[in-house]
C-alpha cells in the first residue's frame, strides 16, 4: 500500500504544540502556494505571538499584484487581527503574558495600518504597567514612554487620549526621580514641563473643538431635518385635489370682498 503525498498546491498543516516546523522550510511549491494565498498566511501568523509571526505577517501584507489587492489584504488582516486579539485577551493566564500579547498585537496592528487598534493596545499596556508595576524598575512606565505615546495619539487625532497621556507624562517628572535630583537639571526640567503642558493644552483645545464641531454638525442635521419636515408638511397641504383648491380660492376671494364691503360702509 503506497503512501499518500500531499498536493503541491495544498497548504502545509497548521503548526501545533508538537509540530513547530519553520514555515520557510516547507518545499518550494507549497511555500509559494501558501505565500500567495495571503489569507492562509495571515492565519498562520496568528497562531503564535512572536517576532517570526510578525515577519510572516509583514511578508503577507506586502505581497500583491496591484494596489487594490494590497488594500483588500490589509483590510482583511485588520478584521482578522481584531478578532484574534479579542480571543487572545479572553484567555491570558497572567500579567506577563498579557503584556507580551498586547505588545505583539500593537506591532501587528501597526503593520496592518490599523492605527486606532495599535494605539489602543499600547495604551492598555501602559495603563497595566502603571497600575501593576509602578515599583518595578524594569517595567514601570517612564516619562518618555508616556510622552511618545501622547505625541503619537495627538498626531493621529486621538486628542482626548493624548491629553490624558500628557498628564501622565507630567506626573512622571517628579523631583524624587533620580534624573532630576541634580540642580543643574532644573532649567531643563522646567522647559520640558512647559513643552508638555503646551502640548496637553493643544490636545485639550483640539478635543474641545472637535466636540463643538460635532455638536454643530448634529444641530445642523436636526435643523435640516426640521426644515425637511416643514417642507413636507407644506407640500402635503398644497397637494390638494383640484376641486378643493378651487373651493379654497373662492372662499378666500369672498372673504376679501366681504372685508372691502365692510370698509366701504364705515
Amino acid at each position: 500500500m503506497g503512501t499518500s503525498t500531499s498536493s503541491p498546491s495544498s497548504p502545509p498543516p497548521s503548526p501545533t504544540a508538537g509540530n513547530h516546523t519553520p514555515f520557510f522550510l516547507y518545499d518550494p511549491p507549497t511555500w509559494i502556494s501558501v505565500f500567495y494565498n495571503r489569507s492562509i498566511l495571515i492565519l498562520l501568523a496568528l497562531l503564535r505571538f512572536g517576532d517570526q509571526e510578525l515577519r510572516l505577517l509583514d511578508a503577507a501584507l506586502s505581497a500583491g499584484a496591484d494596489v487594490p489587492s494590497l488594500l483588500h489584504t490589509r483590510s482583511s488582516a485588520r478584521c482578522l487581527l481584531r478578532k484574534a486579539a479579542a480571543q487572545a485577551f479572553s484567555s491570558v493566564p497572567d500579567l506577563g503574558t498579557t503584556l507580551s500579547t498586547a505588545d505583539f498585537f500593537a506591532r501587528a496592528f501597526a503593520l496592518a495600518g490599523d492605527v486606532e487598534s495599535c494605539l489602543a493596545m499600547r495604551y492598555e499596556a501602559l495603563l497595566l504597567r502603571q497600575a501593576e508595576y509602578s515599583d518595578d524598575l524594569h517595567l514601570q512606565v517612564s516619562n518618555e514612554e508616556w510622552l511618545t505615546f501622547a505625541k503619537d495619539s495627538l498626531d493621529n487625532g486621538f486628542y482626548t487620549i493624548a491629553s490624558k497621556a500628557f498628564a501622565n507624562a507630567l506626573v512622571r517628572i517628579d523631583p524624587n526621580h533620580p534624573e532630576y535630583l541634580d540642580s543643574t537639571n532644573s532649567i531643563l526640567k522646567k522647559d520640558k514641563i512647559n513643552d508638555i503642558s503646551g502640548l496637553q493644552n493643544l490636545a485639550k483645545s483640539l478635543s474641545a473643538l472637535r466636540s463643538v464641531q460635532a455638536q454643530s454638525a448634529e444641530y445642523m442635521k436636526r435643523k435640516a431635518s426640521g426644515v425637511d419636515e416643514k417642507c413636507n408638511l407644506h407640500l402635503k397641504k398644497t397637494k390638494l385635489p383640484g376641486s378643493s383648491m378651487f373651493r379654497l380660492g373662492i372662499k378666500t376671494r369672498n372673504i376679501q370682498k366681504l372685508r372691502c364691503s365692510r370698509e366701504s360702509n364705515l
